[in-house]
């Protein structure tokens, strides 16, 4: 659920600041939690893609 509401914010930021990378990257971690079943991997996927927003953000 956290990794949904980042990449909500994620999603309306890249939007309205007309960044492509960020927008795909927050419907990225919306949607990737369906896709994928152990936890570790939830946690370390979500993670990078956070981690790509920041880096986006510069």
């Amino acid at each position: 659920m956290l990794f949904g509401l980042i990449g909500f914010v994620a999603y309306r930021y890249g939007k309205r600041a007309g960044r492509q990378r960020s927008k795909w990257l927050g419907v990225a971690l919306m949607l990737y939690p369906c896709a994928i079943a152990q936890t570790w991997l939830l946690y370390v996927v979500g993670a990078a893609l956070c981690v790509g927003v920041l880096i986006d953000r510069d």
